[in-house]
């Protein structure tokens, strides 16, 4: 099995969209999300893996502040361990000036 590190998604603004979705005959282990509100005021994510449900969502309309005067962004760090199987995907729930990278492991099995 080789395990691959590698960025998964981004640097890109959220969208209601699929993010990333877990290559054929591989494991996905999600360390990393980044996300920076560039933005003048609040704004929430939603994250899930699969289709967006109450009990899918990694963050749940997660509030994100308003960059401080003279910053160019608020940034939050979360550190994670979630295991993806194959077929399996990160959605994005909302659309907005969110900017979000993650990083990970591909682990292809075979």
């Amino acid at each position: 099995m080789a395990r691959t590190p590698k960025r998964l998604v981004g640097p890109v603004a959220l969208t209601v969209a699929t993010l990333y979705t877990v290559p054929a005959s591989t494991k996905t282990i999600i360390r990393h999300i980044h996300l920076q509100n560039p933005s003048g005021g609040a704004l929430t994510v939603t994250l899930s893996i699969g289709a967006d449900a109450a009990g899918t969502r990694l963050l749940a309309a997660y509030s994100i502040p308003a960059a401080a005067a003279g910053v160019t962004g608020n940034v939050i760090d979360y550190f994670c361990y979630y295991v993806m199987d194959a077929a399996e995907t990160l959605v994005s729930s909302v659309s907005s000036a969110i900017v979000c990278t993650i990083s990970g492991d591909e682990i292809t099995l075979g």
